[in-house]
C-alpha cells in the first residue's frame, strides 16, 4: 500500500471539447461582400438651337386714291369712250347732274365719271365739272388700261409707216373702206401716240378723217416714243396696228 501511494502518477491532459458533427455543419461565414454601386451617368441636356431672325419684307406702298363727286356745270355735255373728244361718243350729260369722279388722265385733261354707285363710266372734259375736293387725289389712268368697244366686222388696217424730219414724225396708213351705214359720223381713224415734249413722254390721241398725220416728237426722254393706229366705225374700233416709230436724231 505504501509503494503505490509513493509512485507518482502521470498527469492526464485536460479535457478537450470536440465539436459535434452538427456543430461542424452549422458554421456559417458571417462576412458578406459589399458591392460598390456603379456610377450613374446623367445625360447632358440637348442643346436647343435658337432660330435666326427672319426678316419679313415690308409691303410695297400702294398709293391711296379717292373717289370724288362733282356737278356738271354746262347745260349739255358729251361723254366719250376714251379720254378725249377724239374717241367715239358714248352718251350725253345734263347740267346739274351729280356724278362720281373715278379717274383722270392729266395729259388730256379728261376725267372718268359715272353715276353715283353706277357701272357705266365715260370720259368728259374736266372743265365741265365742278369738283368737290382735290382732283389730285383721283387715280390717274394708264391709257393702255382704257376699255374701248371693238368692231365685230372689220380687221386691223393693212399697213402703217412713219418717217421723221427733224422733230416732225409723219405717220401714214392704209384706208378703211366702210360699208354703207357703218360710218360713225366721227373721224374714221384714231392715232394714239406717246411722244417726247419738253423732256416728258406725253400721251396724245388724235382723230382724223385723213390717212396721214404729223406729230411733234422731240429728243430728250428716257423712254422711247411709240404709237398705234385704229380704224373707227360706229360699232367700235378695229384692232390697233403698231407704228414702227423712227427715233429722234440724238437717239440714232
Amino acid at each position: 500500500m505504501l509503494l503505490v501511494a509513493c509512485t507518482p502518477q502521470s498527469a492526464l491532459p485536460p479535457s478537450t471539447s470536440i465539436p459535434s458533427e452538427t456543430q461542424l455543419t452549422t458554421i456559417t461565414t458571417t462576412s458578406s461582400l459589399t458591392t460598390t454601386p456603379t456610377k450613374t451617368l446623367t445625360p447632358s441636356p440637348t442643346k436647343t438651337l435658337t432660330p435666326t431672325t427672319t426678316f419679313t419684307p415690308l409691303p410695297s406702298l400702294t398709293p391711296t386714291y379717292s373717289i370724288l363727286r362733282g356737278e356738271v356745270n354746262q347745260e349739255h355735255v358729251s361723254c366719250f369712250y376714251g379720254p378725249s373728244n377724239d374717241y367715239l361718243y358714248k352718251y350725253g350729260l345734263v347740267g346739274g347732274s351729280h356724278l362720281e369722279i373715278i379717274g383722270i388722265l392729266p395729259d388730256t385733261g379728261y376725267i372718268e365719271i359715272r353715276a353715283i354707285g353706277g357701272t357705266n363710266p365715260c370720259w368728259m372734259n374736266l372743265n365741265w365739272m365742278n369738283v368737290e375736293g382735290d382732283i389730285n387725289l383721283v387715280q390717274p389712268i394708264d391709257p393702255l388700261d382704257i376699255d374701248l368697244p371693238w368692231s365685230p366686222y372689220y380687221g386691223a388696217l393693212s399697213w402703217v409707216t412713219a418717217k421723221r424730219e427733224d422733230n416732225d414724225v409723219t405717220i401714214t396708213w392704209s384706208p378703211l373702206v366702210l360699208r354703207a351705214g357703218d360710218d360713225s359720223e366721227q373721224e374714221p381713224y384714231l392715232v394714239e401716240a406717246w411722244v417726247c415734249q419738253n423732256g416728258k413722254l406725253v400721251f396724245i390721241p388724235t382723230g382724223t378723217y385723213y390717212t396721214q398725220i404729223t406729230l411733234t416728237d422731240e429728243p430728250g426722254c428716257s423712254e422711247p416714243s411709240h404709237g398705234r393706229v385704229y380704224g373707227v366705225e360706229k360699232h367700235g374700233y378695229t384692232p390697233w396696228l403698231k407704228i414702227s416709230w423712227p427715233p429722234a436724231t440724238s437717239e440714232q
